[in-house]
């Protein structure tokens, strides 16, 4: 590493509160799949910022798209109109399928308390002043807020917070009956990621989310998809429901809206959005005039690039590899996923160290837990980029 790596650790270790544990690198550029370090060094990306670099790095079309709205207007408050911030509503509820409204936020954690507040209002309003429950999945990540912490199904991550908020129930994720058997006057919402991210890339059951919307059209509930890191092409469509076939009555949305620009949406069916009234909800810098015509800009490229087509001619791939890749080693037992959303499960827990390994050759790649890791490059990643991977992990395997 570099000397600018040398000043910058001590620094951070001075001035940051402890909530990261940084690994032992510092970016200063990036370009399409490609990362470099303060000493030059190339990195393949593999998890693009989390899932949110969808374009890959540094995209011309929304650096230029910024560049121009930064010279002419950055902020002003919701209170007034903009430009872009309709033009990119439009354009989300044109991916949605008509019909809907959105709410924008800055996060996926601020999208998912905009929807918990929205299914409140319309539960209340329609079910009664006892309609205020949200059903959610074990093993589920709705953000670190403390209202969608608690809807969070990972005991691991709320205990040092409790008391959380009360009125959110977790069940085993496709379970029919389990869910058949919470449903009562109270349920105002299921809130469910069609994949599972954080919790490590487990798909919800085709038919189990068609039973569920089944369940909650004949419950008067409203089905609520955290598309967060799903959404964007990620999976190929859109947004992955679209792949199920299964339509939300909200979805949240975030990550790779705009590219590495902070911008969230509450996306609802417009006799749930109509549920909202002037006061109800709000955002300093939601769907400010930057962030929307980085988005729009992402979106064009995204369509423009054929990235959905590309994700799941990858993916693919890349599932078909890493399988491979187990079968050879007996180090992989699971591999899964849609698009260039990839999980895989390891027959011992060292997620971490082939992780570590990884970013010492030039991969950056990202564990979950101890026997998980979690694959989420930009949709720009293409077969041979892949074979990297794949050496790398082959080599990192081979010596566990």
């Amino acid at each position: 590493m570099g000397e600018l790596f040398d000043t910058t650790t001590a620094l951070d270790a001075r001035v940051h509160m402890p909530t990261y544990a940084r690994k032992p690198v510092m970016f200063v550029r990036g370009e399409g799949m490609r990362l470099y370090d303060d000493a030059g060094r190339e990195y393949l990306d593999f998890i693009a910022g989390i899932g949110v670099v969808n374009l890959g790095h540094a995209h011309p079309a929304v650096t230029d798209a910024v560049c121009e709205q930064m010279s002419k207007l950055v902020h002003v408050s919701n209170l007034f109109y903009v430009e872009h911030r309709d033009e990119l509503a439009e354009r989300l509820i044109g991916l949605f399928g008509g019909g809907a409204k959105v709410f924008f936020a800055n996060s996926g954690a601020e999208a998912n308390e905009g929807a918990i507040k929205l299914a409140r209002r319309y539960g209340k309003a329609n079910g009664g002043e006892s309609c205020t429950r949200i059903i959610s999945a074990e093993r589920s990540f709705h953000g670190r807020t403390l209202a969608t912490l608690a809807a969070t199904g990972q005991p691991s991550k709320q205990e040092a917070f409790e008391p959380l908020p009360s009125g959110f129930t977790h069940i085993p994720l496709n379970d029919i009956d389990a869910l058949f058997a919470e449903m009562d006057q109270t349920v105002c919402a299921v809130l469910l990621e069609p994949i599972q991210g954080e919790g490590g890339v487990f798909e919800c059951d085709p038919a189990y989310l068609s039973a569920v919307r089944t369940l909650c059209d004949e419950r008067g509930v409203l089905l609520i998809f955290d598309e967060v890191q799903t959404g964007f092409f990620r999976t190929g469509t859109p947004f992955a429901w679209q792949g199920y076939g299964v339509k939300p009555d909200i979805m949240t949305l975030a990550k790779g809206m705009a590219n590495g620009l902070p911008i969230g949406a509450v996306v609802a069916i417009d006799p749930v959005a109509d549920a909202f009234r002037p006061g109800d909800h709000g955002s300093t810098f939601g769907g400010g005039p930057v962030v929307c015509a980085a988005a729009l800009a992402t979106i064009d490229a995204l369509e423009a690039e054929h990235l959905g087509a590309n994700a799941i001619a990858v993916g693919t791939y890349m599932r078909e590899g890493l399988s491979a890749l187990g079968v050879k080693t007996g180090a992989i037992i699971d591999v899964r996923g849609r698009g260039l959303m990839v999980g895989i499960t390891l027959a011992e827990p060292i997620a971490a160290r082939v992780a570590s390994e990884a970013l010492e050759h030039g991969i950056v790649a990202l564990n979950v837990g101890d026997s998980v890791l979690r694959f989420l490059p930009p949709l720009v990643c293409n077969k041979a980029e892949v074979d990297t991977l794949l050496q790398t992990l082959s080599a990192a395997l081979g010596s566990s």
